[in-house]
């Protein structure tokens, strides 16, 4: 059936909101979404009816902010088909990475596998191992050839992303994880890019470990999800320990909680939990095949719109082809730098896109490119915004010329 838009809309605000006589176009949403009021309004209803602890406090409010919770866990885990006790809620992305990062088994010598295109936040704590005397080895992004080449006996764990943040491109997790399985190595997926724009069955990725946030789709800040399955605990040792994490304690000895709450340590952030829930629930009635389709077709528009400056005034990073870039649309303009580009789409056009190295500095520098400019889509952008975005950027090739 596809997306109402104009329904859409209606639950995020600030799109109806003007500035300087025109309306806000956001193609910021690789970097974080807007929420709707569904979301918000949830968010207000936890500080309003019932801000207790969950897990702690036996009383009526208490009883409702651990539902509450607990749906949100259960919405969660429908959402990517997979057990409850297999969710863990985390801060963001990053926090899920590092999870595994400090809690999964390695010795000395052995190795973990990542590709070269990846964000910090799935680099530096791979690199950091190297204290330890892990080596971290790179294949090339999407390359399953190269991938093949590279893993070992000597790789134990191999972490990477689905869809890359910089440019949008997308690799075959399915194949990489039973090649990986077949070495016996641990599979972590980054889906911090794929999570809010497809449909994701983590039964069926294959994955042992997939981390993605909350912020990038449609949920509060400082929320994050990791999946990690029951069959890996035995790699598993603890990572944050304290209150929630234990059954019972003594001066000399501690019992720990099972999943996932071994993993959830202190007061966390009911609120936001309960906010992610909402979330989750709204792209599960939206459709993530819904969703994927319209950022494909207004990728489509944007692309086509400017296909004549592709490889001329506009250097295009990723795939020429737009259902091979997801949502994402980056590039560079001739004569102007990446962050001229933002500042002047969004001084002349109120149109709001990302510029700079993307947290993919790595990428950046091995390939000698200083940065880019990123428009990226979500749900509730229309193709009359797609359309204004490629006149502006137009324009600005013209100038830059």
């Amino acid at each position: 059936m596809g997306i109402d838009i104009n329904r859409v809309r209606k639950d995020f605000p600030i799109l109806g909101r003007d500035i300087n006589g025109k309306p806000i176009i956001y193609f910021d949403n690789a970097c974080q979404t807007l929420r709707p009021t569904q979301v918000i309004n949830k968010i207000n209803e936890y500080y309003n009816e019932y801000p207790a602890c969950v897990g702690r406090s036996n009383h009526k409010l208490g009883e409702r902010a651990a539902k509450e919770v607990s749906e949100a866990r259960k919405r969660v885990s429908k959402f990517f088909n997979v057990k409850e006790s297999e969710i863990i809620f985390t801060r963001n992305t990053t926090e899920g990475i590092n999870l595994i990062s400090h809690a999964f088994k390695l010795n000395g010598g052995e190795s973990v596998l990542i590709s070269d295109k990846e964000h910090n936040s799935n680099l530096i704590p791979w690199l950091m191992l190297r204290k330890k005397r892990i080596n971290v080895k790179f294949f090339r992004f999407g390359d399953l050839e190269d991938f093949q080449d590279k893993i070992d006996s000597t790789v134990k764990l191999v972490s990477t992303a689905h869809v890359s943040n910089m440019d949008g491109t997308s690799q075959q997790i399915e194949k990489i994880a039973k090649i990986s399985h077949d070495h016996n190595a641990f599979v972590l997926v980054d889906a911090a890019q794929s999570a809010p724009h497809k449909q994701i069955d983590l039964k069926k990725l294959g994955a042992d470990a997939v981390s993605c946030s909350g912020h990038k789709m449609l949920g509060p800040s400082g929320t994050g999800i990791l999946y990690l399955s029951e069959k890996s605990m035995g790699n598993m040792d603890l990572f944050m320990t304290g209150g929630e994490t234990v059954v019972n304690s003594t001066y000399d000895d501690v019992v720990f909680e099972k999943m996932p709450h071994r993993y959830e340590a202190g007061l966390q952030n009911y609120a936001g939990i309960i906010g992610l829930g909402e979330a989750v629930e709204y792209l599960k009635k939206i459709g993530m095949n819904n969703i994927e389709s319209h950022e494909r077709k207004l990728n489509e528009i944007i692309t086509k719109g400017l296909e004549s400056e592709i490889g001329k005034g506009i250097q295009l990073l990723g795939d020429a082809k737009p259902e091979s870039r997801s949502g994402i649309f980056s590039f560079n303009l001739s004569g102007m730098t990446y962050h001229e580009v933002s500042l002047l789409l969004d001084k002349t056009s109120n149109i709001m896109i990302r510029s700079g190295q993307h947290c993919v500095h790595s990428w950046f520098n091995a390939n000698k490119i200083d940065g880019s400019a990123r428009a990226s889509l979500y749900l509730y952008n229309t193709e009359e915004e797609a359309k204004t975005f490629v006149e502006s950027v137009k324009k600005l090739s013209s100038f830059g010329k």
